[in-house]
């Protein structure tokens, strides 16, 4: 079965792609109600946009359609996932969510489409920069 063609890619996709865009949600609403910074607010809104667009050029609909909730392995929570400390670790744990996940996005994206590739790691150092400039904030 060719990339193009194979559910699982498609389901790595979808999965990392749900990731990304809730990790991204997270990020920009601690932006926007915690640190009130309409800009970098709109930064993270922009690439969930951007995110979208890419996957929309990939197949949103054969990536949906890929789905397997039930016979997801991996979707249960550790109990990590539920110990924060603070608002700063809210953020820092959802942004480190979002670079893995537009990661693997990059990887098995080169299997269907090399452009949208190079897309996800545009996103990627733009996760980079926006990451180093909220933790030189004070909250």
């Amino acid at each position: 079965m060719t990339p193009k063609k194979d559910k699982n890619v498609y389901r790595v996709l979808d999965a990392n792609f749900n990731r990304a865009k809730e990790g991204l949600r997270v990020c920009e609403d601690v932006c926007r109600f915690l640190f009130n910074k309409p800009g970098l607010t709109r930064k993270y809104k922009d690439i969930r946009h951007q995110l979208s667009e890419n996957l929309a050029k990939i197949g949103a609909e054969d990536v949906i359609k890929a789905r397997n909730i039930d016979g997801d392995v991996g979707k249960g929570s550790t109990k990590i996932e539920f110990k924060r400390t603070d608002c700063r670790d809210i953020f820092y744990a959802n942004s480190q969510r979002v670079k893995e996940s537009i990661r693997v996005l990059e990887e098995f994206s080169k299997l269907i489409d090399e452009k949208r590739a190079q897309n996800f790691k545009g996103l990627r150092y733009k996760i980079y920069a926006l990451e180093k400039e909220i933790v030189q904030l004070k909250l």
